[in-house]
């Protein structure tokens, strides 16, 4: 292992540099290859004078620092926490070293390429104020500004913290106990930098990361729409039902963002403006997760899919037949969203299927789980403001995914009508979803899943309409558009919120 140990106190002979000649020696004890790096012997300028700072010229001590880093497997940054941070020549180096090309470049607006992955770091900080003041009362910005901010944003990770408080007035012996303490930290580089918890965290993240959570919520709650409007119209609700139905919709929603991340990993790859909700979880264009992977996690996922069908033909009221057919459907239209030969996101259907399996397959499987019949209407009725109100945040993705989805041939809406038609849509969707649900609630029809709460909805829905007009105004359309996408993704969650509430 390559240890690189960098001492940012401006006085080698300072406590903190007894921590790193201690840490040194615990890593050289465990067989590691060391170098120490005293900022306090480097000759360069502190200060960035140009505008880029990758454009000012490098004096040879930074280019040899550089390429220190790169050859270091283990980062080990040792100083004194000053005012709450660091020395100014620990933040001097690190803005001249951790450049734009070496240690990240953007993308796009926003988004980064982390450049110095694979790499893992240790802090030891030393300081007067007791730690707990520090982390309690002053939060750590030290901390949390060299872990987070900068290496972790390098893509160094995991970065482990070591705080050693007071140092002014400690005893001698509680000086060298901490000294042992620190030698023992580089010796226990004998058994590997990263720890059996950090090695299972690095195989489970790929793959939370992979299954997008954050578009969960939405389906759970139309689906709970739907088995509350069941009890609603006196066919009774059975909580072990609602969860086992539901396991079998969260199943088929994994399975079907696995699929996405396949077939969608052409657009992926040249997509520089992904988010959260647009550009898929990137874990095959990362190297995370391989497409071999993901496929046997499907065979595994439909495998539960089959087990939970069976029960719940076996135990839910409804016709077996009803429930296997509606089942049938959900999946041809989730998983048709990317896959062959349906592909309907690549044939300008995407955002209509996005929808319709998000509205009301959802809604009518919680419906017809709980006993429920296909032909009553309020379910129906109920999906129709969801329907149109999902349709613009689903239409809007389709903005910053432009340029790499016409680059392979996906006609989403936005890509074959142009970003204006498409936002002109999302107009139309909205004034629909907020129209509709309003005609539900003053007919009657809705039953008691909308009330006065409509109107405070209607605020929102004119914000949104304005920001999109606003937007087609614009002579030049942004790559980016975060504020529009937090919107309408917020918007969507009156017309589900309301009828969830309205009707549990």
């Amino acid at each position: 292992m390559n240890v690189l140990i960098i001492l940012g106190h401006p006085r080698k002979d300072s406590f903190c540099g007894a921590l790193a000649d201690a840490y040194r020696n615990g890593a050289e004890a465990a067989d590691a290859t060391v170098r120490l790096t005293a900022l306090a012997d480097l000759q360069f300028n502190l200060n960035v004078i140009v505008p880029e700072p990758q454009d000012q010229a490098d004096e040879p001590d930074i280019v040899q620092a550089r390429k220190d880093i790169q050859w270091a497997d283990h980062l080990v940054f040792v100083y004194p926490v000053w005012w709450g941070m660091m020395p100014a020549l620990l933040k001097g180096f690190l803005d001249r070293v951790l450049v734009p090309g070496f240690a990240f470049y953007e993308v796009a607006e926003n988004n980064y390429k982390k450049l110095l992955t694979g790499k893992t770091a240790q802090l030891i900080l030393a300081m007067d104020t007791p730690t707990w003041i520090y982390k309690l009362f002053i939060h750590a910005p030290s901390t949390h500004a060299m872990k987070i901010a900068t290496l972790q944003f390098c893509g160094i990770s995991p970065v482990r913290t070591t705080h050693f408080s007071p140092v002014k007035h400690v005893s001698d012996a509680q000086r060298s106990q901490w000294l042992q303490h620190t030698f023992a930290l580089g010796e226990k580089l004998r058994n590997g930098v990263i720890t059996p918890r950090e090695r299972l965290m690095g195989r489970v993240l790929p793959w939370l990361k992979a299954v997008r959570l954050q578009f969960y919520p939405m389906s759970w709650i139309a689906y709970g729409v739907g088995a509350f409007a069941a009890a609603e119209l006196g066919y009774g609700f059975s909580w072990g039902l609602f969860w086992l139905g539901y396991a079998f919709l969260f199943l088929c929603e994994m399975a079907t963002v696995f699929f996405n991340e396949i077939y969608d990993y052409e657009t992926d790859k040249l997509n520089t403006a992904y988010g959260p909700f647009n550009g898929g979880s990137r874990v095959i264009v990362d190297g995370e997760l391989t497409p071999a992977k993901l496929r046997r996690a499907i065979r595994w996922l439909c495998g539960a899919m089959g087990v939970a069908l069976v029960l719940l033909m076996v135990y839910a009221p409804a016709n077996p037949i009803a429930i296997a057919g509606l089942v049938a459907v959900l999946v041809f239209f989730a998983f048709g969203y990317t896959v062959p030969p349906l592909k309907f996101s690549y044939r300008s259907l995407g955002e209509f299927t996005v929808g319709i399996t998000h509205s009301l397959l959802v809604m009518l499987c919680g419906h017809v789980f709980q006993g429920g019949q296909l032909s009553d209407a309020l379910p129906w009725l109920l999906s129709v403001p969801l329907f149109f109100s999902i349709l613009p945040s689903i239409t809007l993705s389709g903005i910053p995914d432009y340029a790499a989805d016409q680059a392979v041939g996906k006609r989403t809406l936005a890509v074959r009508f142009g970003k204006n038609a498409a936002a002109g849509f999302a107009i139309a969707c909205t004034l629909l979803a907020m129209t509709s649900a309003f005609y539900l609630h003053y007919t009657g029809m809705a039953s008691n899943a909308y009330n006065w709460v409509l109107w405070l909805a209607v605020p929102h829905g004119i914000w949104l309409v304005w920001a999109l007009w606003r937007y087609i105004r614009q002579p030049a359309k942004p790559d980016s558009i975060p504020g529009l996408m937090v919107l309408s993704l917020t918007f969507l969650m009156w017309y589900a919120l309301m009828p969830f509430f309205g009707l549990g």
